[in-house]
């Protein structure tokens, strides 16, 4: 990989479809619109079906994970995320509703911002406060992966040994360490 490149993890996740199509077909083009976009592509995990977060807040999710490498800062990275979800017809209204598409930056190298203790105040913000509540900044790693299944499952299939800035574990040990019934609740897509 060059040196001026620097490596992505993205979170995809599609629950609502589209005149694109299923969540799937949504993914898959989300993923080719990161390359159209200078992204290469290193490396993608399977689908999953996954259950909506927070429980009730919509149909089941479609979701992966991929890593990428692209010359992108952090904030140009977001902003085209942000292209691509509003060009496959996502439109921002309500926090944490369907969506035709959902990219999240889940980590940027090994970069944390904006800083340690802005980090960790998002890591521990309870779930009340998180669905009233958006970081008015980019924040790096993604605030809540650590306790994602629905993240780390297809995180542990494209990067297994990242090691979290924050916690110190890598992306198996925090997966492992999620509750059994959450780990169950996601299953590959057929």
């Amino acid at each position: 990989m060059p040196q001026n490149q620097a490596k992505l993890v993205i979170a995809l996740g599609s629950n609502k479809s589209s005149a694109v199509g299923s969540p799937a077909k949504i993914l898959q083009k989300a993923i080719f619109r990161m390359e159209e976009s200078g992204a290469v592509i290193r490396a993608q995990s399977r689908f999953f079906m996954t259950p909506a977060v927070p429980a009730g807040s919509g149909p089941d999710f479609v979701n992966a994970v991929v890593l990428l490498s692209a010359t992108w800062s952090a904030p140009e990275a977001i902003t085209r995320l942000h292209e691509i979800e509003a060009d496959l017809g996502r439109r921002r209204k309500v926090r944490w509703e369907q969506r035709v598409v959902d990219l999240d930056l889940l980590a940027y190298g090994d970069v944390v911002r904006p800083d340690v203790a802005t980090l960790r105040q998002w890591m521990d913000l309870p779930l009340d406060q998180q669905q009233e509540s958006a970081p008015g900044q980019l924040l790096l790693p993604h605030p809540r992966m650590h306790e994602r299944a629905f993240v780390l499952v297809p995180m542990a299939e494209v990067v297994p040994d990242w090691v979290h800035p924050i916690t110190r574990r890598t992306v198996v040990e925090m997966r492992d360490s999620l509750p059994v019934e959450d780990l169950a609740a996601i299953m590959p897509f057929e």
